[in-house]
């Protein structure tokens, strides 16, 4: 039997990580359901609250390493569904501020708090040290990835 080369197990490693991501997508689809969330609606959401104040769209979308666009249709939802609002930005007359409503606070709560024994049940399975390398590991390759990138790409 070969051995399989470093890229061939980064090319499996890929396939994996899609087919998780998928997985992860449908797992927090299902858990934040109840509380009028998907998982697109609830990354945004936390991305708006872990960054503590009000950011424009495309700040929002760089820390979430997606295209501004799809963010933007995502905060556009979202403040109809009353979950941000849109402030004036001082430094931008376009870009306004997006900012969590109470609404939008509440469902950032409730969905963590969802999260947390759902994260807790999965990490059950999993070897600590398995899981630190692994995040150290995809950790460096998105580093790396965002490094190599053609000048004004946007992931």
């Amino acid at each position: 039997m070969l051995k399989q080369s470093k890229s061939d197990i980064l090319s499996d490693l890929v396939l994996e990580v899609f087919r998780l991501n998928g997985r992860l997508i449908a797992a927090g689809d299902a858990l934040v359901a109840g509380i009028d969330l998907t998982s697109a609606r609830w990354q945004v959401i936390g991305a708006v609250a872990l960054a503590k104040d009000a950011r424009p769209v495309a700040h929002i979308a760089h820390a979430m390493g997606l295209t501004r666009q799809s963010v933007q249709r995502i905060v556009d939802e979202l403040a109809i569904a009353g979950f941000v609002s849109f402030q004036p930005n001082p430094h931008h007359k376009r870009a306004k501020l997006v900012a969590l409503t109470p609404k939008g606070t509440a469902a950032a709560g409730a969905a963590m708090r969802l999260q947390k024994p759902w994260a807790d049940a999965l990490a059950a399975v999993a070897d600590r040290s398995a899981l630190e390398t692994t995040l150290q590991t995809l950790a460096h390759l998105r580093a790396h990835l965002e490094e190599t990138a053609p000048s004004g790409e946007t992931p």
